[in-house]
């Protein structure tokens, strides 16, 4: 999921030993025949009194900041600042709890897995209500799924069907490649159950359930598949009304400004502790930070500029996390602090069809990440050299370091002199320049980043200029193929690799045919004729070839050589891994969260004191 820049922080991600043991045993149950309950959710039945007294939660209204929002449709919602707000109001089969990598039921209770791997029927759990007063059956499961599959308004449709999908589930299609109304192998057996068949086996399937896209809505509510005149459309449904089985239930929404979510009381998990969640919209670093330290936010994020890793007082968790106290403050308050190493990469991206190779190989070359780490970032990262973090590296730390030894641009340093020669060998030198043009995240740190790599590039062969935008104009930019050389950030939904090396088959970098028919990232990668580019095609084809869980030796070969093909073309420069961290104050009471990442966190445990 794209990353904005509020989300920026920093460090190199690693798993803990029990969250990789944990993956391992959802990854062997998930190719093996018979039937397995995950792990419920934990936490109060509705109704239960805290200790105040007051049944259903305590009063107030947890205050937070957030980025630029672009739909709250969850089959359109692709950007984690949307995501944080999606998460309060839906909800999935599965979920990773508070944003750990420990895969748990949400709206199941249990599931079976048939014999050849493709069947999975899945017990809905009963009870369970709508913001709207529906009770939740398997029809609306079948409903909700045939949107991402279906929908003209689906931007991840390609998550569940085609031979190109995480899940694959079996449909029929039409001659322009649309799924067929009613053909998805999605079926309610009666109101409980529920029956999803797949062409292929998917070793992630219930890790990919937990996704955004496969939560579920009321069946009928929207009119934009065909056999339903919906209730509502899509464009009200995105922004006014969307309904979920949240512990939260959607209030408003003014776009650039807030949004604000309110307790759901009939909620069938723990009722919320809060009265709802308010979000503040900031693209300006500066002012996101006034607003914490005068006191409107109650947890929030630091920018790099106002960040001095000296003030932290914090001790190692069992899962990697720093958990104790940063400060002070500007006003003199010291706060709680988390830092949480994320499964998450920021990066520089080049659009292959505008920004010649020589160029891309040029600007590979004068980037010091060292320098950029511990000057731009104040040390809250680590050098990212490839796209998929350490963390989930194939083979593990000793094949990942073993591999950063081919890095074929000079680690840690601005080597000018082979930028300077690949560049004249192109025939750009400084009297006759290549203009390029890098648009940036409104950050002060990705600027002064783009301001650093332009020195480094003077006068050899490159005028680099800049220019700032929102996010959501990156986003559509990027997806009109209007972006040269940009940022962006990507965090897993899933500890895969290939959830990461989807984005850079190049056949679905195509950004004349997004966000409808490709998903990737905004490289355009499918217009050029190098080896590197079939390399990447090809890995990404085997891959897919090769779901079956006990191919995880041939899909890892194929991530791999998708990493080559992408240095050897340079179309993506990892800049680095980050550190999430969050900051709230002493009156709020939270769990920490996971290396999944703090926009999975829902609220509803959430306590405030005053």
């Amino acid at each position: 999921m794209d990353l904005p820049a509020a989300s920026v922080k920093g460090n190199c991600i690693m798993m803990d030993g029990d969250e990789l043991e944990r993956r391992s045993f959802l990854k062997a149950t998930g190719g093996a025949a018979g039937a397995l309950a995950l792990a419920g959710c934990v936490g109060e039945e509705p109704g239960d009194d805290d200790d105040d007294g007051v049944e259903g939660g305590q009063d107030g209204v947890l205050n937070l900041v957030n980025a630029t929002i672009t739909s709250l449709d969850p089959i359109q919602s692709t950007d984690t600042a949307s995501g944080r707000v999606v998460r309060q109001i839906f909800e999935s089969l599965t979920h990773f709890p508070n944003g750990t990598t420990d895969l748990e039921t949400r709206l199941a209770d249990g599931y079976e897995l048939s014999d050849d791997g493709l069947t999975y029927t899945f017990d809905i759990k009963e009870g369970v209500q709508f913001h709207n007063g529906d009770e939740l059956t398997a029809h609306d499961f079948v409903y909700s799924f045939r949107r991402l599959a279906e929908s003209p308004n689906s931007e991840r449709g390609n998550f569940i069907v085609g031979d190109s999908s995480f899940l694959n589930v079996d449909a029929e299609f039409d001659e322009s490649g649309d799924v067929e109304p009613e053909s998805l192998a999605v079926e309610a057996v009666d109101d409980y159950t529920l029956e999803i068949t797949l062409v292929t086996p998917a070793p992630d399937a219930l890790e990919i359930l937990a996704y955004d896209s496969f939560t579920v809505v009321p069946e009928g509510l929207v009119g934009d598949i065909e056999g339903y005149d919906g209730e509502i459309d899509q464009s009200e449904f995105s922004s006014e009304r969307p309904v979920g089985t949240g512990p939260f239930e959607f209030e408003k929404w003014e776009p650039d400004a807030e949004v604000e979510v309110t307790r759901f009381d009939d909620y069938h998990g723990s009722v919320a502790n809060v009265d709802g969640v308010h979000w503040a919209v900031f693209e300006d670093d500066e002012a996101e930070y006034t607003y914490a330290v005068e006191g409107n936010a109650d947890m929030f994020n630091l920018p790099t500029a106002q960040y001095d890793a000296s003030l932290i007082d914090a001790e190692t968790d069992e899962r990697g996390r720093e958990v104790g106290t940063y400060g002070p403050l500007e006003n003199g308050d010291t706060v709680d602090y988390v830092g949480v190493p994320q499964l998450s990469t920021f990066y520089f991206g080049f659009n292959v069809s505008s920004v010649p190779l020589e160029v891309r190989q040029a600007v590979a070359y004068v980037l010091d990440r060292e320098v950029l780490i511990q000057t731009l970032f104040e040390g809250r990262g680590d050098e990212a050299y490839t796209f998929t973090p350490p963390g989930m590296w194939p083979g593990g730390a000793d094949a990942y370091e073993a591999f950063l030894e081919e890095y074929p641009y000079s680690r840690d340093e601005a080597n000018r002199d082979a930028a300077r020669d690949v560049l004249e060998d192109a025939g750009y030198t400084d009297d006759e320049p290549y203009e390029l043009t890098l648009t940036t995240y409104e950050s002060d740190v990705f600027q002064e980043a783009g301001r650093q790599l332009r020195d480094q590039l003077a006068g050899l062969g490159v005028d680099l200029n800049l220019e700032e935008a929102p996010f959501a104009t990156l986003q559509e930019r990027g997806e009109n193929g209007d972006l040269e050389f940009f940022s962006m950030g990507w965090t897993w939904n899933w500890p895969d690799p290939g959830y990461g090396m989807f984005g850079f088959e190049p056949e679905n970098t195509d950004t004349s045919r997004m966000p409808e028919e490709t998903t990737g990232f905004y490289l355009d990668w499918h217009e050029s004729d190098t080896d590197a580019a079939q390399t990447a095609q090809d890995a990404w084809e085997r891959i897919q070839a090769h779901p079956d869980p006990d191919d995880a030796d041939v899909r890892n070969e194929g991530y791999v050589e998708m990493e080559e093909a992408i240095w050897e073309d340079m179309v993506c420069m990892p800049l680095h891994h980050e550190l999430a961290e969050q900051f709230y104050y002493d009156h709020v009471d939270a769990e920490p969260f996971g290396a999944m990442g703090d926009y999975l966190q829902v609220f509803n445990e959430v306590t405030l004191d005053q």
